[in-house]
């Protein structure tokens, strides 16, 4: 199988070493196999010098330089624009290859060719592979062969050809370490560690004191943590107060786990409980990532358009008062606990809870009528596990402008949603101790709270918590009547949920 002498992997969003294709494929092909990450200017140059994602990455990769060390390799890592720094460091090393996975975000597309494109005039090979996904662009179709935009036939088309292989074929691990032997070794120059935050121009975050883990390890410890949980995932994933949810999102996103190993464990789950509902469900959600790679793929357009065109013509709000009312939003000062818990969650910690993602998304574009976009753009700069395929697709989904999203005229109402999941305020007084006197049946809507009530709980509204921005009922009223402009001939029953 060796097609090539020395080659280089380009690590990127699958910072690990094992089950990782194209680790795995450089060793099979080559003599000798460099390893090397690009902390790349274009990306790091537009974020905050704390920002916790950089954070995260950086001691990702100091913890598998240690692991290609202790295999016998080592990781050559670069503060540069990585579409220069590449066909620079490939030529430098002298490699016949460079080998990386897919990336699928428009931006990394164009990086990626241009990378090729440098490579290609001089002699030197690129390899891509699947890695970060289990069914990928034209992998899963219609039954005419066409692209699904439906989630659920997409799912079980999923199910369908993920099951086609008896042997669990499309789930099976890339065996690297057994080509270990393969891995260039360090010379005298190469026994620096990787370089400081400080050297790259960021400062430390607040990682270690929120209780992020980083790293393969990161990633291994939070699995356990939630496996003895895997079966009762359907039931606690939706309540922010308890900890139900797998805590994986940002290891998915920088490849510290390995979506194939994750996908195998909800399988095996399934087939120990006879069909498991938690793991099911579980897995389900790996589906959707699945399908929202699928989408930007076929429809890079919808990184800054609706997947629906029509849904462009909606007048938002505009000017002075829609930038008070997203300030207030972001800042966790709608007058609403739930949203506003949420908000505050996300500024403290770099994490929302799925649920609290779509009660904000549709309190900012239905009750307070702003641009999705203006919602997606912050999510983006906040979110640890920020993946432009996942968080477009869940902003679409609320405006009911995307593919498979709730339809226009299904509009959360934020206090039902509050008393639905966080019926004894857990949620709402962690991150809001002011409402923490509030009995149970007022801390969610506090305004419509007796005075004796706001006054045992040592609350004044308008000062120590705000009024609502907007009253639910009047602002989807609003909202229909901005949404018709897309509503079909027969309009269905206005569901309030």
């Amino acid at each position: 199988m060796q097609q090539f002498n020395n080659s280089l992997v380009w690590f990127r969003r699958d910072l690990r070493c094992f089950d990782h294709a194209a680790f795995y494929h450089s060793l099979r092909q080559s003599c000798s196999v460099y390893c090397a990450f690009i902390f790349d200017k274009d990306i790091l140059d537009l974020l905050d010098r704390r920002d916790r994602r950089v954070d995260f990455i950086h001691a990702s990769i100091v913890e598998l330089d240690a692991e290609l060390r202790r295999l016998g390799g080592f990781l050559i890592v670069r503060h540069a624009h990585a579409a220069e720094e590449i066909p620079r460091l490939a030529s430098e090393l002298r490699v016949d290859a460079v080998f990386a996975n897919h990336d699928y975000e428009p931006a990394a597309v164009t990086r990626d060719a241009r990378v090729t494109a440098a490579l290609q005039k001089t002699g030197i090979a690129w390899r891509s592979f699947k890695d970060q996904v289990i069914f990928e662009k034209d992998e899963v179709l219609s039954q005419a062969g066409k692209p699904l935009s439906v989630f659920t036939p997409y799912k079980n088309a999923w199910l369908r050809k993920l099951h086609s292989s008896s042997d669990d074929f499309y789930l099976k691990a890339y065996p690297a370490e057994t080509y270990a032997s393969r891995l260039a070794a360090p010379g005298n120059g190469d026994a620096k560690c990787p370089p400081s935050l400080a050297e790259i121009g960021f400062e430390a975050s607040d990682l270690a004191e929120l209780g992020i883990p980083a790293g393969m390890s990161g990633g291994e410890q939070l699995f356990e943590d939630f496996r003895d949980c895997l079966d009762r995932y359907h039931e606690t994933r939706d309540f922010p107060a308890i900890k139900g949810t797998s805590f994986l999102s940002v290891h998915l996103r920088f490849g510290t786990v390995s979506i194939r190993g994750l996908a195998r464990q909800a399988v095996d789950a399934m087939r120990r409980a006879g069909g498991g509902t938690g793991a099911a469900t579980w897995l389900s959600e790996l589906i959707w990532r699945d399908f929202y790679f699928m989408i930007l793929h076929h429809h890079p357009r919808v990184a800054d358009r609706a997947f629906k065109p029509e849904y462009d013509a909606i007048r938002w709000e505009e000017g002075d008062h829609a930038q008070q009312l997203f300030r207030a939003w972001c800042d966790g000062r709608t007058g609403y606990p739930l949203v506003d818990a949420a908000m505050l969650q996300l500024r403290r910690t770099g994490f929302m809870h799925n649920r609290l993602r779509m009660v904000t998304a549709s309190f900012l574009i239905k009750d307070l009528g702003i641009d999705w976009r203006w919602g997606e753009r912050f999510f983006a700069d906040l979110l640890n596990d920020f993946d432009l395929s996942a968080n477009n697709g869940g902003w679409q989904w609320a405006a009911s402008s995307g593919c498979d999203a709730q339809p226009y005229f299904r509009i959360f109402n934020p206090v039902t949603q509050s008393q639905k999941f966080d019926a004894q305020g857990k949620f709402i007084r962690h991150y809001l101790p002011v409402l923490a006197r509030l009995p149970d049946k007022w801390i969610h809507a506090p305004w419509l709270a007796p005075a004796a009530v706001l006054t045992d709980a040592c609350l004044t509204l308008g000062i120590d918590y705000p009024h609502p921005l907007v009253q639910h009922d009047e602002a989807r009223k609003r909202t229909l009547e901005r949404y018709a402009i897309v509503k079909k001939a027969v309009m269905a029953d206005v569901v309030d949920e």
